[in-house]
């Protein structure tokens, strides 16, 4: 997930991080964001694949940039409420890979010949309004809340690897770098100070994110 980190030493307005979050959110929605690394799928070498196969992928592609849709909003929310320290250059380096991400993914599912989600943009409001609930609870537990998602981001990675189709090279390459970088990011979080959340919310951050998969998978 995208972290709001190496803000600058001004203080910024409530106009401010709204209009960033506008700004933010059409461009993520219009898919004028560039990736600062070339894509891990460039690597790879393109085999043909079945129309079963292309289906699938393209389905599991688009989850997967529905919930980077969902990270911009995330931490965008989180800016509006929370007033977070600021963080080592390794937090800004996080920042950026979530970018890629976005990127990576929206290059992918078009290469699939398949679409976004249709509801990316409830995706990305909804989560603007879950990070600034997080971001008004205290910065331990905005980072807390930031390390549990990079887990279950990771977890729901794995179980994309175990299902897409053994010849799809290029979505594989994309989501093992995904998984590397979303795992950094969950341990710098923890080590910014983040706390374990209740079980309770783990629960109901894992309940949303099935919610959302199941529906972006066909929409």
């Amino acid at each position: 997930m995208r972290y709001v980190a190496g803000m600058s030493q001004r203080r910024h307005s409530t106009l401010d991080h709204f209009l960033n979050i506008l700004d933010t959110g059409l461009r993520s929605l219009a898919g004028h964001n560039h990736a600062a690394r070339p894509t891990p799928a460039a690597q790879q070498t393109d085999e043909p694949l079945s129309f079963q196969e292309q289906q699938l992928s393209g389905r599991l592609m688009r989850i997967n940039h529905a919930g980077e849709i969902a990270a911009q909003g995330l931490y965008q929310g989180q800016a509006l409420t929370a007033a977070l320290p600021l963080v080592r250059e390794q937090m800004q380096q996080a920042a950026q890979e979530e970018i890629d991400h976005l990127a990576w993914c929206a290059n992918r599912t078009q290469e699939l010949e398949t679409h976004t989600s249709f509801l990316d943009p409830f995706w990305y409001i909804g989560s603007v309004v879950i990070g600034a609930t997080a971001g008004r609870i205290g910065d331990k537990w905005s980072l807390g809340f930031v390390a549990e998602t990079e887990r279950q981001v990771v977890k729901h990675l794995n179980e994309h690897l175990t299902k897409l189709p053994g010849k799809d090279a290029k979505s594989r390459a994309i989501l093992e770098q995904m998984k590397i970088d979303e795992q950094n990011h969950a341990t710098l979080a923890t080590k910014s100070g983040g706390v374990a959340l209740p079980t309770p919310i783990r629960h109901a951050m894992t309940l949303a994110s099935k919610i959302m998969t199941k529906t972006a998978f066909w929409l």
